[in-house]
This record gives structure tokens, sequence and C-alpha cells, in this order.
């Protein structure tokens, strides 16, 4: 399930945002994030351009975040983003967001495709993408450079086919 994000769910970001195995596998300098900047993310986390909602279980405890982003109302298209903290994973909440968030980007915004990219050697994350529906479109070698080496990242997409 998935709903707005809310303040009382930033202590809950920050556990993510500074565990180490999490934050492996982004280019972002979460560990530098503190109570104040998250706070300032999620009363920004929902605009014209980037809409993010928090991952949420029956008892509405945030379990993570996932998001739509660069959100284009002329090419129907927005990049889709998914981080859930470890005590969600195998839970199949990732899932069920990510189900939830497609029918919002396709049925509420009237998106046509919502593509995303992952680190190639991300297989975890590759796996669960293609079992959500998103098709693999390509690679993009040496894309980024990550703790000093570069990376490839792997592109995929799910198009509107409702």
């Amino acid at each position: 399930m998935i709903r707005r994000l809310e303040h009382r769910d930033a202590e809950l970001m920050l556990e993510w945002m500074h565990d180490k195995d999490t934050r492996k596998v982004f280019r972002f300098p979460f560990d530098q994030s503190d109570l104040e900047s998250v706070t300032a993310f999620i009363d920004n986390s929902f605009t014209d351009d980037n809409r993010h909602f928090a991952v949420v279980n029956e008892a509405d405890e945030y379990l993570g975040t996932i998001s739509l982003k660069n959100i284009s109302l002329t090419d129907q298209s927005a990049e889709y983003a998914i981080v859930v903290r470890s005590r969600a994973r195998g839970t199949g909440a990732a899932k069920l967001a990510t189900e939830d968030i497609l029918t919002y980007a396709f049925d509420t915004l009237g998106l046509h495709k919502v593509y995303l990219n992952v680190l190639e050697k991300n297989e975890r994350a590759r796996r669960f993408y293609a079992k959500c529906g998103f098709v693999y479109e390509g690679t993009s070698r040496d894309a980024i450079v990550l703790d000093g080496k570069y990376e490839s990242l792997a592109w995929y997409g799910i198009i509107n086919n409702r």
C-alpha cells in the first residue's frame, strides 16, 4: 500500500538512509541525511515533477519510499524508484506498492510509460523489476562513477497497456 509521505515517517526514512547495505546500491550520499533534511524532503515530496509516496503495511507503518520522478506530461512518462527498509524485504510490500504506483501512474496521471535504471550488477533488484512487469531495454555502459569505479546501468520500462 502507498500513501503520501508524512513527517512521522522521517525517523524510519533515516533508518534505511544510514543502512550501509542499502546505501551501497545508491549513488547519492544518503548517510549525510539528518532529520532536518529528511523533513524538508517530505515537505517537497509531492510536486508536478515528482511524487514520492510512503510504502506502508496494514498498520500504516512506514516501510520505504516509492517514487515517480521526472514526470513529463508532454512525453507521458516518469521515472520509477523504490527503496524499502531491511525489515520490509521479502514481505511482498514492495511488489504491492509497485502495483499501486503503476496504477496511479497509468490511471490517475494518464502516463504511457514508466522507466527506471538500476546498477547492472544489482541482480536482486533486476529480478524484482522483471517480476513487476518491467522489460529490460538495454545497458548504458560505464554510465556513472560509484566508489571510484565506473558502473553500468540497466534500463527497464513498462508501457501502459490498460
